[in-house]
């Protein structure tokens, strides 16, 4: 590994931690099922998810997610590695990515802790792992987009 792939393995190192020190503060502080009114639109709640997002694909069992989880890691590493344009987003990708993994090896599920909602209208609750993983994907399709254009531009 080359000096200037430090910084963002750096960056998944961070968003690792910072995920897994989250989790642990709501393991600790709110029992499974628990709510915390913070805001309008925002509550605590401490979800024990089985599943993939949303709590899709629960009957596949932990080990798929697992094995899914593991294999995605070791192919986002080695795409920082090599995709000097997504290397931010990939790094956002696998802290989240191993993030999520750490829990399923652990717990056999991933803890979800945020719940976004307007009035009786929640969105899926989620944890830090999740945005960064939703935050990487969306960055990669933003240059996908800038890339189509340019090729389109330079046709």
């Amino acid at each position: 590994m080359k000096k200037r792939h430090f910084a963002y393995f750096a960056l998944s190192l961070a968003v690792f931690i910072l995920d897994q020190y989250t989790k642990h503060l709501v393991r600790r502080a709110l029992p499974p099922f628990e709510t915390i009114h913070v805001m309008s639109v925002l509550n605590l709640v401490h979800v024990e998810n089985v599943g993939s997002a949303f709590g899709l694909f629960k009957s596949l069992g932990n080990f798929f997610f697992v094995a899914v989880a593991s294999f995605a890691s070791l192919a986002v590493a080695f795409l920082i590695v090599k995709d000097s344009d997504n290397r931010t987003a990939f790094s956002l990708i696998l802290g989240g990515a191993v993030g999520n993994l750490a829990d399923r090896m652990k717990y056999g599920h991933v803890v979800d802790f945020l719940d976004l909602h307007l009035g009786n209208h929640h969105w899926p609750a989620f944890n830090i792992a999740d945005a960064a993983l939703t935050a990487g994907i969306l960055l990669v399709f933003v240059q996908l987009v800038i890339q189509m254009f340019r090729s389109r531009r330079h046709e």
